[in-house]
């Protein structure tokens, strides 16, 4: 296998071939993408089938504080759906396609709606934390495309990114919270490498360019999804400020416990989008 085919379209097919057995015959309307302490989706889902990353092939094992590792089948609102409870980021040192690896096995398992979530920082000063970001766009600041090199089986080779993230379904998003009663505010999402939060400076420079919240994944998820031709969602929840907005530092756990308090509403949401795809 070349390095350029590693984690491709050949490498998701044999990841969904060693695992659809384990899991339900129905075909997903979505699957869902839980980024850090948004996991207790996971346990709305009816029925689960658990497989640890660990068991599917090319996938390592989950590294980060509230990332499970495990992908998970079952029901959702009574809708099939399949839930990736964790990520791969670059700045544990893996190559990008890695990153966007698990788009390209959920669409080999029968998934052609991806919903996208993280956890954020504030850029928008607008922003508080625990608000639901609706994400509009989003700015690649990680300089790397996954899609780079010998073009994949299934994949579009210029994929158009005007409409990355799905109007369809921004609109039901829309709609859905304001029926839940849920504020959803709405900007364009910054990826960046990490593992380093944002200097102030950096902060200034992000609001600049037209970002309101700033992370470090999702969008190598996202360019792989596109390139499938999968619709895409994404939800950012803003746990904090970013750094130069707050006299206060910014830490993991600070992350991980401002997320818990927006996760209820995070669940609620999508479970009520889910239900009407």
């Amino acid at each position: 296998m070349t390095a350029t085919a590693k984690f491709g379209a050949a490498d998701a097919k044999k990841a969904a071939d060693a695992i659809r057995g384990r899991l339900p015959r129905a075909t997903p309307v979505a699957a869902i993408v839980l980024g850090s302490g948004l996991g207790g989706l996971a346990n709305d889902i009816e029925q689960p089938v658990r497989i640890a990353y660990g068991e599917i092939p090319g996938f390592p094992s989950a590294t980060v504080p509230g990332h499970a590792g495990e992908l998970l089948a079952g029901t959702l609102e009574g809708r099939p759906v399949l839930a990736l409870a964790g990520r791969f980021h670059l700045y544990e040192g893996h190559d990008i396609r890695l990153a966007a690896f698990p788009a390209r096995v959920v669409h080999a398992l029968g998934a052609r709606t991806l919903i996208v979530s993280n956890a954020a920082g504030g850029v928008n000063t607008g922003f508080e934390a625990g608000d639901l970001m609706l994400i509009r766009d989003h700015i690649n600041l990680m300089f790397q495309n996954p899609l780079i090199g010998a073009l994949e089986p299934g994949d579009e080779r210029f994929p158009d990114m005007l409409d990355a993230y799905d109007p369809g379904l921004a609109e039901l998003a829309r709609k859905t919270a304001k029926a839940q009663g849920v504020t959803l505010r709405e900007g364009v999402y910054a990826g960046l490498l990490g593992p380093t939060y944002e200097t102030a400076a950096e902060v200034r420079m992000l609001g600049t360019l037209g970002a309101d919240a700033v992370g470090m994944s999702t969008v190598p998820e996202v360019l792989v999804a596109r390139a499938l031709g999968m619709r895409v969602l994404g939800i950012s929840c803003v746990t904090n400020l970013a750094c130069g907005l707050t006299p206060a530092p910014i830490t993991h756990a600070e992350v991980l416990e401002s997320t818990s308090r927006a996760a209820l509403k995070f669940q609620r949401l999508v479970a009520a989008i889910v239900s009407q795809l």
